[in-house]
């Protein structure tokens, strides 16, 4: 299964750091935030990635390329660690770049790829969502597309507070964690909201999503919207969502981005202790 990662977005949110570098290359812990992704993807077994991007994105294909020079530098440097490392980010799949020529929004993104997908089913997966867990999330909503014989969207249990954040669905739950959706809302109010289930950036869609979105209009901003052509694929052939395991870290703010820098190192054995000496530091100042 083809995976499309959207990255053609301009970062606004994290400016004054994404003026020069796209906003897919802020690391996370020592890893820019769009690798966890593509590994993310790799672990599920699906190696041929298109990543959607735009002007000013070049960085994102040197991460993904062969270095030779650094190759070179670290070989003769001894650094057996770092160039292991860098060999495997190289390789672990094949990638294909698509530039997406004007920001008309996700779903245009999305359209990007159509004739690289083809009419087989496909995978989307949005670098603002990084989800840790031994079965990956986008292998999780695999699974459920292969059972349910439809679209599946990745869904969680939000808090009211931030629930005007997110798509939320409205479904009744079908099967363990998968619910049948009826209606999608986008960014509702709390209490407009129909559930407390919203979407995340993790998708499995049946190839008829592309008509979908080239029957949609611009929406606000002037934006072709993912979420249209969601609601239009519920209605006409079917969706369900899937509440999936694992820890999702949410990196589309600052405050966020933060907040999963120190969860993420914190899990690491090499940086745990430090982070502890800080946080005793912060409960003494206190």
């Amino acid at each position: 299964m083809k995976v499309v990662i959207p990255a053609a977005g301009l970062g606004i949110r994290f400016l004054p750091a994404t003026k020069a570098q796209p906003k897919e290359m802020l690391p996370v812990v020592d890893k820019p935030a769009i690798q966890y992704v593509v590994e993310e993807a790799v672990a599920s077994g699906m190696t041929d990635i298109i990543i959607i991007t735009g002007r000013g994105k070049r960085a994102i294909e040197d991460h993904f390329d062969k270095s030779y020079e650094l190759e070179h530098r670290l070989r003769e440097s001894g650094n057996s660690e770092a160039l292991s490392e860098v060999q495997r980010i190289a390789s672990m799949a094949d990638i294909f770049y698509i530039r997406q020529k004007e920001q008309l929004g996700l779903g245009h993104a999305i359209l990007c790829a159509k004739k690289h997908v083809g009419n087989e089913p496909f995978a989307v997966m949005l670098g603002d969502d990084i989800v840790v867990n031994e079965r990956p999330c986008i292998g999780q909503l695999v699974d459920a597309f292969e059972d349910m014989g439809s679209s599946v969207v990745g869904v969680e249990q939000v808090p009211k507070s931030r629930i005007h954040r997110y798509g939320v669905i409205k479904g009744k739950r079908v099967k363990d964690e998968i619910y049948k959706v009826e209606d999608l809302v986008e960014k509702p109010s709390p209490e407009e909201a129909p559930s407390d289930l919203a979407i995340i950036g993790r998708y499995v869609f049946e190839p008829d999503i592309f008509t979908f979105l080239e029957k949609i209009g611009p929406g606000k901003g002037g934006e072709y919207q993912l979420t249209d052509a969601m609601r239009l694929l519920c209605h006409k052939k079917g969706l369900y969502g899937l509440r999936f395991k694992g820890r999702r870290f949410d990196i589309g703010s600052k405050a966020d981005w933060v907040k999963a820098t120190i969860a993420l190192s914190m899990d690491r054995k090499d940086l745990a202790d430090e982070l502890r000496d800080i946080h005793d530091m912060f409960d003494k100042k206190r």
